[in-house]
């Protein structure tokens, strides 16, 4: 240990950089793995089996992976955490500003970033003079872990949340729009979607093109979490 002191003291003096801290270092490792695993089986076992969508999938493991070391590594700054943050806010912005993020994907990456900053400050410090530690223990940051894959597998798997989906839908026969004729369009999109719809609601009819929007609800295991099913018109 000794040794280990005079390296650090030497590098230190030598570039502003100490070799090693094992108490630093043995934290991080621990927090790191806390969090890698936390973050997949959110993204991996609950997100990804109802949207099969492997990019978001990726984007919310390495972004959040990257908020947990960016933190880490900044810890006990508040002015380097913020800017850190801010500096992630910004890339966010710049990234899907020009994409149609549905709010599910959303809400994950929120979920998992927050998941992360817990995970990167969950330290504790020993405060000799008064002889106690402050900070977070392990079993709380087991707890908070836990806590967030439980409200993901809780509102994803049971019934507390309809699962019913939604589709977007130009219509052009708009002589069935009427609130008299509701049954009949209902039939006639039932046809030719060929799906079992619960319910629908007529939007923006436009008389010189014959064509309405109309957003169906629909109950259909293979298109729950789908995410391109709420888009009204084509990506650029």
């Amino acid at each position: 240990m000794d040794f280990l002191n005079d390296i650090n003291y030497q590098l230190g003096n030598l570039i502003g950089l100490t070799l090693l801290d094992p108490q630093h270092f043995i934290s991080l490792v621990i927090r790191f793995i806390f969090n890698l695993v936390a973050v997949s089986i959110i993204a991996r076992c609950f997100y990804y089996p109802r949207s099969q969508r492997r990019d978001y999938m990726f984007i919310f493991i390495l972004m959040a992976m990257s908020i947990f070391l960016l933190v880490s590594l900044m810890e006990g700054d508040g002015m380097n955490i913020g800017a850190a943050m801010g500096l992630f806010a910004i890339f966010g912005i710049m990234r899907f500003r020009t994409e149609a993020v549905p709010i599910r994907e959303m809400t994950y990456l929120f979920m998992l970033i927050a998941l992360s900053v817990v995970n990167a400050l969950g330290r504790a410090e020993y405060h000799p003079k008064a002889d106690y530690w402050d900070g977070f223990g392990l079993v709380t940051l087991v707890f908070v872990n836990l806590a967030f894959i439980g409200m993901a597998w809780l509102f994803e798997s049971s019934k507390l949340v309809r699962n019913n989906c939604s589709k977007y839908i130009k219509y052009d026969n708009i002589a069935l729009v009427t609130p008299e004729r509701r049954e009949e369009l209902k039939a006639d999109l039932e046809k030719r979607t060929g799906l079992k719809i619960q319910r629908l609601e007529v939007g923006t009819i436009d008389f010189l093109k014959d064509a309405c929007l109309i957003r169906i609800f629909y109950d259909e295991p293979a298109d729950r979490g789908n995410s391109i099913a709420e888009i009204s018109k084509l990506p650029r």
